[in-house]
């Protein structure tokens, strides 16, 4: 019993510890990028319409959103919302994340495959997250191993989820860099500092992975050690 709570802790502290790494190393390479201003001297907002200008997709929107790194692109509506920071700023920070966002835009114009399977799936990851919490919870409390486990199974489908969504995240990376560099946005030397936050945020979805893959562990360990006592 000693090794399971040693052990299960164990796995919490270090999913923890991946997780805070990773935020952190995503600031400060955001921080950083933030106070070196691009060449271009284009805003996010600037960037954001000059590539989707340039790729026939003036039916999107950019608009503003508020928060800290809440940027995203929203199929369902083809919006891209850009946070204050973001939209307003010429920083190397600021036009990586407009690009990047854009990036998913030219994967939803292509109909990536990938992306195409996240977005299709996302009602039925909500789902399986909720009930799996609560037959997982029931489970624990009414020592109902079985209900658990399902419970568990049904986690699984955000493993999936995030597992497709590290493909669509560094394909949405790769098409930014190609678009700051094809029109002239970023030079040979801003390139490197672009790749750098873009990278940084990628290891975010990787950090998310390694996450969860422990906490199904950790869950899949409990509920086995309940079951032989």
């Amino acid at each position: 019993m000693e090794y399971n709570i040693f052990f299960d802790y164990g796995l919490i502290f270090i999913g923890l510890i991946i997780a805070v790494m990773a935020q952190s190393y995503l600031s400060y390479s955001y921080n950083k990028c933030r106070n070196i201003k691009s060449n271009s001297n284009l805003s996010g907002l600037e960037v954001a319409k000059k590539i989707l200008k340039a790729n026939n997709l003036d039916n999107i929107h950019v608009v503003l959103i508020k928060g800290n790194l809440t940027d995203h692109y929203d199929s369902s509506r083809k919006v891209i919302r850009l946070s204050t920071d973001v939209y307003n700023d010429t920083s190397i920070a600021a036009i990586s994340v407009a690009a990047h966002e854009c990036g998913h835009a030219l994967q939803d114009k292509e109909g990536y495959v990938f992306l195409r399977i996240r977005n299709s799936i996302v009602p039925l990851v909500n789902i399986c997250s909720k009930v799996g919490y609560i037959a997982i919870f029931i489970g624990f409390l009414f020592s109902l191993m079985d209900l658990a486990i399902a419970g568990i199974i049904l986690l699984l489908a955000i493993l999936v989820f995030e597992l497709i969504t590290l493909p669509v995240e560094f394909n949405a990376s790769s098409r930014a860099k190609e678009q700051l560099e094809k029109l002239g946005i970023i030079d040979t030397h801003e390139k490197e500092k672009c790749s750098t936050m873009l990278t940084a945020a990628a290891l975010t979805y990787v950090a998310s992975v390694i996450t969860t893959l422990l906490q199904l562990l950790r869950l899949i360990l409990v509920a086995l050690s309940r079951n032989r006592d």
